[in-house]
């Protein structure tokens, strides 16, 4: 488990890195040149490394082992960090929409165009920051899914909108340089859907792990537990936890003769085996129940 949270750490810093050199970049020449897509995808990218920051915070605090008032450990310190991530882009979404809305008031009352200038470099900035932030989504949700962890996930959604506001910044930029400069604005509340976007897929993983939601299928354990030597039936088949660690719990029918020794055993030898069966299963607290009329009713209603 600590090599675990090592590893996420490392990738988080590694990333944070990068998410600084591209919104500084982006938010500087956006200035320099007149943009506000592209200081606003600058801004966005500054989200994505405050985000990094949280994360590693929330990582050391996750990283706790289980004590007195955490029997079930810290790990849900990770999805708070998620939370963060996805709340520091619906800021981001909100600065994005009101510097575009600004731009088109002034235009609606003046009928002046935003001034945007369009350079080589301009392109060269966004082409560069892209091909970073694809790297970035390739490596954070590859080293995510393989650690287990819904922070390195969250924030690879993060980045992925980068990506998506971006590509809308080159548009923008071509479409101000053949003289349709108030595209610039219009192509930023377009920027500000991407990143609202992004918000809400970051909150879906976030409310799977706050809310409970089961993380392995009931009716597939149910059809590996019965297959299990010494196990009739089984029913109340729950499930929690983390994108890595996941607790679960149920009750399994034996015979009703064999002696409360032996269906420990059974009870302890199911639960190793289990916890082989599925990767991040961290423990399975198993209810022996005699395999009677009652309970085998409930089993049937799993």
């Amino acid at each position: 488990m600590e090599a675990r949270h090592q590893g996420i750490s490392k990738v988080l810093w590694q990333i944070l890195a990068l998410n600084i050199l591209v919104a500084v970049g982006k938010a500087a020449w956006g200035l320099i040149s007149g943009s506000t897509a592209m200081f606003a995808d600058g801004i966005h990218s500054f989200t994505d490394g405050s985000g990094n920051i949280v994360a590693l915070i929330a990582m050391k605090a996750a990283s706790r082992p289980p004590d007195k008032d955490h029997p079930y450990g810290h790990h849900k310190y990770e999805a708070f960090a998620s939370a963060a991530i996805g709340i520091m882009l619906c800021l981001a979404a909100w600065k994005v929409i009101s510097g575009s809305v600004a731009a088109l008031v002034a235009y609606a009352k003046s009928g002046i165009h935003p001034k945007v200038e369009v350079t080589f470099t301009s392109f060269a900035v966004m082409i560069i920051t892209l091909g970073i932030n694809v790297f970035v989504v390739w490596f954070e949700t590859r080293r995510g899914k393989k650690l287990g962890s819904d922070v390195l996930q969250a924030d690879a959604k993060h980045t992925l909108s980068d990506i998506w506001v971006t590509l809308g910044v080159l548009v923008s930029l071509v479409l101000v340089k053949f003289g349709v400069a108030i595209a610039d604005p219009i192509v930023g509340l377009f920027v500000a859907v991407a990143i609202l976007w992004a918000a809400l897929e970051v909150f879906k993983g976030v409310k799977t792990t706050f809310s409970d939601e089961q993380r392995l299928d009931p009716a597939e354990v149910m059809k590996k537990v019965i297959a299990f030597e010494g196990v009739n039936g089984c029913h109340n088949i729950r499930s929690r936890g983390t994108g890595a660690i996941i607790h679960m719990d149920m009750s399994i029918l034996v015979d009703p003769v064999i002696t409360v020794e032996q269906g420990h055993v059974i009870a302890r030898d199911l639960e190793i085996w289990l916890c082989g069966q599925y990767e991040g299963l961290a423990d399975v607290v198993i209810h022996v129940e005699p395999d009677d009329e009652d309970q085998r009713s409930r089993s049937d209603l799993n």
